[in-house]
């Protein structure tokens, strides 16, 4: 069908439209994985994942001994969309347009809408990988972090999660969902007072910067999740030693999510749900698992409030694989797809390059915006959650 454009009266735009857009912090702020952008839509690439190593007393004798075997494990990275956003104008259209705005200007801002769509989408698949691939969490559910002066331990406790997991130290990463950065701006005196912070970036542009080792970031993404139904579950009797990730839960009903936070009497810990149930069963934490052991006694596991999951990580984390759209090729190369022309762009704002197709119809042309990603929580241990 072709656009609508009775509602643009030409006095009404005089002066172009200003494109909202999101904030996209967590996209700058992961690992691009070029070896999984060259895999096909639903192909699944693995990399490698060495388990902790034991040591073993020095004992001198004829041969040496007869160890070192190790069982590697490996994580996966899957393209899993390949999306377009599409732009179509016919003749009368463009004719129309060119008597008050202008085709052009308003092809200009419908592309960013565009690149807005998609970048948009791909933030919040991010979050949700993110959110579900964390270890472990901190804070206090519904209430937004760095709400009191001079309390910064959002990020000194996130970092000791991930220094206790034994995550790099560089290259750290803080991306917050809005009120978070709000009381950074608003309330943390000490980052935008001059001659505390050393500096007035903050008070000038509204930039955090860095921040106790964190790059922080701020992403619209991130928002509030809801919890399982679950109720009155506790885990088996069998008793779970530390660094175990499976535990059997019995006696509640309802689901427990991945995502979700829980907690077992007698450890202060936050866990989170890499693999959940709908019903008794066997829920799976995010590794590294139990920091303190279940004893062998039925033992009362509690289900966090509905959280908002601003992320502490390092950038290695979690992997985006970013490609443009996949079209037929002859033997020789040459595209086989009916476009009749193609270019990459790249969004200043995500920094994500998209592939722009044009396709000749009848009286009419067609644009299409596209892009292919996929993303994973590769390394979980080096993923943490600030509740708010």
């Amino acid at each position: 069908m072709p656009n609508t454009l009775t509602n643009l009266i030409p006095t009404l735009y005089e002066s172009l439209d200003v494109v909202s857009r999101e904030l996209v912090g967590l996209i700058g702020a992961v690992n691009t994985d070029h070896q999984v952008a060259r895999a096909a839509v639903g192909q699944t690439v693995r990399s490698f994942a060495t388990p902790a190593a034991a040591a073993a007393d020095i004992v001198p004798g004829v041969s040496a001994p007869n160890d070192g075997d190790q069982t590697i494990a490996s994580t996966t990275v899957t393209i899993a969309k390949s999306r377009y956003v599409p732009i179509r104008w016919n003749g009368e259209e463009v004719l129309g347009a060119n008597t008050g705005p202008g085709a052009m200007n308003m092809m200009r801002d419908q592309f960013s809408q565009a690149m807005r769509t998609l970048a948009n989408e791909v933030e919040a698949d991010l979050y949700l990988a993110a959110r579900q691939g964390a270890s472990r969490a901190i804070g206090l559910a519904g209430t937004a972090p760095f709400g009191t002066i001079n309390v910064l331990s959002d990020f000194a406790l996130t970092r000791q999660i991930l220094e206790d997991n034994g995550a790099p130290t560089t290259m750290l990463k803080y991306v917050g969902g809005s009120a978070a950065i709000a009381n950074l701006r608003g309330i943390q005196a000490g980052l935008f007072r001059v001659n505390e912070a050393g500096s007035d970036v903050l008070l000038r542009t509204g930039a955090v910067g860095t921040v106790e080792g964190y790059d922080v970031g701020n992403s619209a993404a991130i928002r509030s999740v809801a919890r399982g139904t679950g109720a009155s579950y506790t885990s088996s009797a069998a008793g779970f030693a530390v660094g175990v990730t499976s535990v059997p839960i019995i006696t509640g009903t309802g689901t427990v999510l991945a995502g979700d936070t829980v907690t077992f009497a007698g450890d202060a810990n936050r866990y989170v749900v890499a693999t959940g149930v709908a019903a008794p069963g066997t829920i799976v934490l995010a590794a590294p698992g139990l920091r303190q052991a279940i004893p062998a006694a039925a033992t009362n596991m509690t289900i966090g409030l509905a959280y908002t999951a601003n992320l502490a990580f390092a950038k290695t984390a979690i992997v985006l694989a970013t490609r443009l759209p996949a079209a037929p090729v002859d033997m020789n190369g040459n595209s086989m797809d009916m476009a009749d022309d193609r270019m990459t762009i790249t969004d200043p704002i995500s920094g994500i390059s998209f592939e722009v197709s044009l396709y000749t119809q009848y009286r009419q042309i067609k644009y299409e915006v596209g892009l292919a990603w996929g993303q994973s929580a590769v390394k979980p241990e080096h993923i943490a959650i600030s509740l708010g």
